[in-house]
């Protein structure tokens, strides 16, 4: 229930504050006075978007605060879920900077308008004029066959699965994407995958190909320097070898009686010893080293592939071509996998589908079993509004499509003459029918949805006399089971309030400012005869609102 609304700084507000009483509280006061401002100013703390516009002095913030009390609607999880401070009196207090910048508060914690907008939706309905012309649409009419006949949680738990639905088919359309995109480069990679394959390739194998190609081009050159160190070390008397016998055998002789021969004929045949290491290592060398022309010409065709490659792809290096192949074979295996990942994909999609519809099937049923309980309940209430041969139906059809609310297209049907068969409410009703079709609407759902509060705007547009008295009956009934705030300009139903305010507009030089009171007993004979009669108020007038008073108990 809302207790308390204070309003700074909007449109052509300076400062008030408005104290709401439980029961049906009467907003009246006369066009242009402010009646709608304050509904919108009261639309900011429920989360409405807005600029900088709004600010009656564009140097000074415009605040708005509500005091709610929550204590008999069973909100404590919402604030527990969004770790916000349950406190049964609730402050929500809205603040616009005069650039225009936001900021929203819940109990002093600061929120975004999600969340703003997500907790005034569960404290306060409100109707405005507007809502008239979207009860001709049908996703409004669904909106209210669900709120009768639909409980949350079923509503939310289909949500749940239409959302996860969606992104599985979105997921899976992305993939397919891909998979036609890699299709179609999957030869060509497939191909290079199996070139690279084929020539087999190893780290370090192109530089030792190169020494190996040396080798085998200069073979002759190396085979005869080779040879020629042998024979010039060891093959003939005077071989290098032989010479370094002979002086050492001459050292020998000396060493006698030249000592120092001896560390000479030593150092000698260690020279002698290391040139036999020398020849024996040639010799070895000079057997490997063969002139084979096939061989040069197979090496010099691999080193001709290898180099092809890193010229065709590219690369500069075998490490790098090495790991180009390595990456071809990941996308190429990738794209392999695909199918198979498609298949998985679509098995899943197909039972996501089969529980959304199975979903979807359970919110159809309990939307048909609920048409004609509505269809009865509102005819009876239009009928008593005084449209005495109303008829009023509730089609529903099936969609093909899953939609986030199921897959049921809901068209409201009315007639206000029995001659005339039903047609869709948008194109028969009135400016009069529609405000009474809305508020039995209202006056069916409120017990449904369960909210605190409910404003009307001026829903008595296009009615008068009997009929407005008879709206404002349903009016008061509403409001014994929920707190109703009602904008009118009809004195029938400002005259079934518990509490009455008078909004009104004070003119001061070059500026404009809107107030509102509480009005007493007697203030409130004034303004109900001033709406019966104009400001120019007779006797008879004067009369007539204290007897609309009295007669409905809102005057001793």
């Amino acid at each position: 229930m809302l207790r308390k609304l204070y309003i700074q700084n909007y449109a052509i507000i300076d400062e008030l504050t408005i104290e709401f009483q439980p029961g049906l509280n009467i907003i009246t006061g006369e066009t242009g006075a402010g009646k709608s401002i304050l509904l919108g100013a009261l639309m900011l703390i429920l989360g409405q978007r807005v600029d900088a516009s709004i600010l009656k002095d564009q140097s000074k913030s415009c605040i708005v605060e509500g005091e709610f009390d929550i204590s008999s609607y069973d909100l404590d999880d919402f604030f527990r879920v969004n770790d916000l401070d349950y406190n049964p009196t609730t402050i929500v207090r809205r603040q616009i900077g005069e650039s225009g910048k936001s900021r929203a508060f819940i109990n002093e914690i600061p929120v975004n308008l999600t969340l703003l907008k997500e907790l005034g939706d569960r404290l306060i309905d409100i109707h405005s004029q507007h809502q008239n012309l979207l009860l001709g649409t049908s996703r409004f009419q669904l909106n209210v066959v669900d709120t009768y006949a639909i409980p949350k949680n079923l509503q939310s738990a289909y949500l749940e699965t239409y959302l996860n639905y969606r992104q599985l088919e979105a997921e899976l359309k992305k993939l397919e994407d891909e998979a036609a995109n890699f299709g179609r480069d999957f030869d060509y990679l497939q191909h290079q995958l199996e070139e690279l394959r084929a020539a087999n390739l190893k780290e370090g194998e192109l530089e030792e190909l190169e020494i190996e190609q040396a080798k085998l081009t200069h073979a002759t050159e190396i085979k005869s320097a080779l040879e020629f160190t042998i024979n010039a070390a060891s093959n003939d008397e005077t071989s290098a070898i032989a010479l370094l016998k002979e002086a050492s055998a001459s050292l020998k002789k000396i060493s006698p009686y030249y000592p120092a021969a001896d560390e000479l004929e030593h150092r000698l045949e260690s020279c002698r010893i290391e040139l036999r290491d020398i020849v024996d290592e040639a010799e070895r060398r000079s057997s490997q080293v063969n002139v084979d022309d096939e061989l040069l010409a197979s090496v010099s065709q691999r080193i001709d592939l290898l180099y092809t490659l890193l010229q065709k792809h590219r690369k500069g290096t075998m490490t790098e071509l090495i790991a180009y192949r390595n990456s071809i074979e990941e996308r190429v295996n990738h794209i392999s996998g695909m199918e198979f990942n498609l298949e998985t994909r679509r098995k899943d999609l197909e039972r996501r589908g089969h529980e959304l519809r199975k979903k979807a099937d359970e919110l159809s049923i309990l939307r048909r079993k609920a048409a004609a309980p509505i269809e009865q309940s509102i005819t009876e209430l239009l009928i008593q509004l005084g449209i005495k041969h109303a008829i009023f139906k509730v089609d529903i059809q099936p969609v093909n499509e899953f939609q986030p609310w199921g897959t049921d297209r809901v068209t409201f049907y009315f007639s206000a003459n029995s001659q005339i068969p039903p047609m869709e409410l948008s194109k028969i009703a009135s400016g009069g029918e529609l405000s009474r079709v809305m508020l039995s609407l209202k006056s069916l759902l409120v017990k449904a949805s369960g909210l605190p509060t409910i404003i009307f705007d001026e829903i008595d547009t296009g009615v008068s006399g009997e009929i407005a008295d008879k709206m404002g009956s349903i009016i008061h009934t509403m409001a014994k089971n929920m707190q109703v705030i009602n904008i009118t300009h009809l004195p029938q139903i400002a005259a079934k309030g518990k509490t009455h305010f008078l909004v009104y507009k004070e003119n001061q030089e070059l500026r404009s400012t809107t107030g509102i009171k509480l009005l007493t007993p007697e203030e409130r004979v004034v303004e109900i005869a001033k709406m019966l009669s104009g400001e120019k108020m007779s006797d008879a007038a004067i009369l007539n609102a204290r007897e609309l008073l009295k007669s409905n108990g809102s005057l001793n």
